[in-house]
């Protein structure tokens, strides 16, 4: 599982690094300078979690089972927030709405605020 956890982190940070610089150089020109930093914010998540994904499959004060948990409340919190975060502030590029779709972003930080909820439960539960 550990091993899974942290490719997933590897893989979660690299497309962080990646769409980041996108955002950065490829992006100012095409959408309002509002849009990048909203951009921006999907991509902090995003390389925040990606960490947070690290600590989880490097420690062993977690339990393998609530380790799954873990991992999958994060990579879909992190879909359904940071994902959602780069359609709507692109929008303007697209001929579809995703703002349509404006309700999946609260929800992955439910998912995200979750998957912390989940490491301190495990943790404060731990016996010494």
């Amino acid at each position: 599982m550990d091993r899974k956890i942290i490719a997933t982190a590897a893989i979660l940070g690299v497309t962080a690094i990646a769409l980041g610089a996108f955002g950065a150089h490829g992006l100012k020109k095409l959408i309002s300078p509002e849009a990048v930093l909203t951009f921006e914010t999907g991509v902090k998540y995003q390389i925040y979690h990606a960490l947070f994904l690290l600590f989880v499959g490097g420690t062993n004060l977690v339990a393998e089972k609530t380790k799954k948990t873990i991992l999958g409340l994060t990579v879909a919190g992190v879909f359904c927030f940071s994902v959602s975060i780069y359609f709507l502030s692109c929008n303007a590029l697209f001929s579809f709405d995703f703002k349509k779709f404006g309700i999946i972003t609260p929800i992955g930080g439910l998912l995200l605020m979750s998957a912390w909820t989940v490491l301190f439960l495990n943790i404060i539960k731990r016996k010494a």
